[in-house]
């Protein structure tokens, strides 16, 4: 793994951002405990095609240090408002990413099931509404110089 940084917050929480592969099972024992009833995860992918046209691969980029203070800000927040979580964390990949590989792991352990699911949603939500990382899409027979660079769509109210 080639890991731009780690953050570990005073309660335990995870921020990562990386150039290697995101590691699944290293990010779910994060949010391991022995008092959580639920440990939910959201592990977002590189999918083949996007509005009809065939993706080789996405690119992420960040203003590293600034993208972990407010990736740490929203888990703070977040724990403000389900204050049940046990754990949370939050890996990033940066670079190219290949389709079928993971571009971003939310995870959250809590007590129960529904606050976990909440919380992930919510931190998933603010990290593409707030977190300095850009992507850049690049499809299968368009020259590199029409890459382009995409706006995270907003976010959809929870119920």
């Amino acid at each position: 793994m080639s890991l731009a940084d780690r953050v570990i917050t005073e309660a335990g929480d995870v921020v990562e951002l990386t150039f290697g592969l995101l590691d699944v099972n290293q990010c779910s024992k994060t949010i391991h405990s022995e008092q959580a009833g639920a440990q939910v995860m959201f592990i977002g992918t590189t999918r083949d095609t996007f509005q009809d046209k065939k993706v080789v691969r996405l690119e992420y980029e960040a203003y590293s240090s600034m993208a972990l203070r407010t990736l740490t800000s929203i888990l703070v927040d977040v724990r403000h408002r389900f204050p049940s979580i046990i754990h949370c964390a939050v890996c990033h990949r940066l670079g190219n990413v290949p389709v079928g590989e993971a571009s971003i792991i939310v995870a959250v352990s809590s007590p129960h099931r529904k606050v976990a699911f909440e919380a992930c949603e919510l931190i998933l939500e603010e990290v593409k509404l707030k977190a300095q990382i850009w992507k850049r899409e690049w499809y299968k027979g368009e020259d590199p110089s029409e890459a382009t660079w995409k706006e995270n769509f907003p976010p959809e109210p929870l119920k």
